[in-house]
């Protein structure tokens, strides 16, 4: 049976735009899981914009689901995850202008810095998830880096509607051969409930993760609604 993941940072975005306690991420987290959500994301950003360390802290005490948090791959980020402990961490790429994280993780690129950071998570019981695209050879260098699971960043599918039968393709052609890897699949960004739909065809991905469009669904009709309506149609279709 697929998963749902709820990403909370725009509930603590909201809080952060008055600056007040509320609405508070560790509450909201509790409706998700009477709502039907399996675990709780969240990302704690390096220029804290929006998650705090207090949050990390009270949801890791708090919640029954599973905890994941995203991080960059940073010493910083690092002895953060180590100290509370979270199930899981996705290591996703992070800059300090960006109003959402933009694509994936280049393991090309930052390859032993990950290597470290991976390392470490794993010699601690901590799971890893690696955000990235859709593309065979960091699919390779993930699990060269003893992952357990990649997010594939489904961004481009979402905002490319001309050409989203093309990077469906792409996604279940990756989501393939990870599962072939024996990696765990999971996707996410900017999945909505009407985007999902073909996805839920994929089934290698085991586990989405979705954020804005659950809390935006929220502002009508209730946060636990909004993710029971969307656990419903990863489990069922409709």
């Amino acid at each position: 049976m697929k998963k749902l993941s709820v990403n909370l940072d725009h509930v603590a975005t909201l809080r952060e735009a008055r600056k007040e306690n509320f609405p508070d991420p560790v509450q909201a987290a509790l409706l998700c899981e009477i709502g039907g959500a399996d675990g709780i994301t969240i990302h704690l950003r390096q220029d804290r914009r929006h998650v705090k360390e207090r949050d990390l802290e009270l949801l890791r005490r708090t919640i029954k689901t599973e905890l994941n948090l995203e991080m960059a791959p940073t010493e910083e980020m690092l002895n953060i995850a180590l100290t509370y402990k979270p199930d899981w961490v996705t290591l996703v790429p992070e800059s300090p202008e960006e109003v959402t994280t933009q694509g994936g993780l280049d393991l090309v690129k930052v390859y032993s810095q990950v290597k470290e950071v991976v390392s470490a998570l794993n010699a601690n019981g901590i799971k890893t998830s690696i955000f990235i695209e859709a593309d065979k050879e960091r699919i390779e260098k993930a699990k060269e880096l003893n992952a357990i699971a990649i997010e594939i960043n489904t961004d481009l599918y979402t905002k490319d509607v001309k050409n989203r039968k093309k990077h469906w393709q792409a996604i279940k052609e990756a989501s393939e051969f990870a599962a072939s890897l024996s990696l765990l699949v999971r996707a996410g960004h900017g999945l909505n409930y009407h985007n999902i739909l073909p996805l839920l065809e994929i089934k290698e991905i085991e586990e989405f993760a979705i954020g804005f469009a659950i809390i935006a669904r929220a502002v009508y009709v209730g946060l636990k609604e909004a993710v029971y309506e969307m656990k419903r149609l990863i489990t069922e279709g409709k």
